[in-house]
């Protein structure tokens, strides 16, 4: 895609530049979650400028019973994987409790396939205690993000940063509720896509996710 207005040139120059001013938070020993796929390029820059474990946040909504794209929750991945629900979708829908538990429990099944596919038996790092930085390649909404957000919360984490290139005013200004902080590069009205806003942003693959993993954990190791 091309832009002659883009902020960024891709996804890791975009991650380059979110390292400086994530770095210059002078946080202790952070862990970095990138959100598949678009994050993870984004991550493994900031990742590598803090000398950082990378892991994934992935997140799977809870559909409601026979609308599987009506949303009244969602499970996210981790050492101890979190549910979020959303309290006025319960109230309207109001699913039986079995329902919910037989949801969590396929999402579950989901979540470790896709865990599998890009780690392998590598094991989600534990929150509990720690500072984590979440990160992106940007934000529009901020639907996904809040609920990770408060999962991160639910498992223990001691910190929460939020970090992306770019995202609406409003949607930073409404997050900035959930985190202990925020970072983000450029809030550019009116906003569009996520997409505009880069000379390149084609789709990240799984291979690439994969790749950029084994990048971060091989260039911690040689830091």
């Amino acid at each position: 895609m091309f832009a002659t207005s883009a902020l960024f040139t891709d996804r890791r120059e975009a991650g380059r530049r979110l390292a400086k001013a994530v770095a210059a938070l002078g946080l202790s020993d952070p862990i970095v979650l990138a959100l598949p796929r678009g994050g993870v390029p984004v991550a493994l820059e900031v990742a590598l400028a803090l000398r950082a474990p990378l892991d994934l946040l992935l997140v799977r909504k809870l559909g409601a019973p026979g609308h599987e794209e009506y949303g009244i929750g969602a499970l996210v991945d981790g050492a101890d994987p979190q549910i979020v629900l959303n309290d006025e979708a319960m109230a309207i829908i109001k699913p039986p409790p079995d329902y919910v538990e037989a949801e969590t429990q396929r999402q579950l099944i989901e979540l470790e396939r896709r865990r599998k596919a890009y780690l392998g038996s590598r094991q989600a790092l534990p929150v509990k205690g720690e500072t984590v930085v979440i990160v992106d390649d940007g934000i529009a909404t901020g639907s996904t993000i809040t609920v990770a957000l408060r999962a991160l919360r639910k498992a223990g984490a001691a910190g929460v940063v939020l970090a992306v290139p770019v995202a609406p005013l409003d949607t930073i200004d409404r997050l900035r509720e959930e985190a202990d902080g925020v970072v983000c590069l450029a809030t550019p009205e009116p906003f569009g896509s996520v997409g505009q806003h880069y000379v390149s942003f084609g789709q990240t693959s799984d291979q690439e996710v994969v790749d950029l993993l084994a990048a971060a954990a091989a260039g911690r190791h040689a830091g």
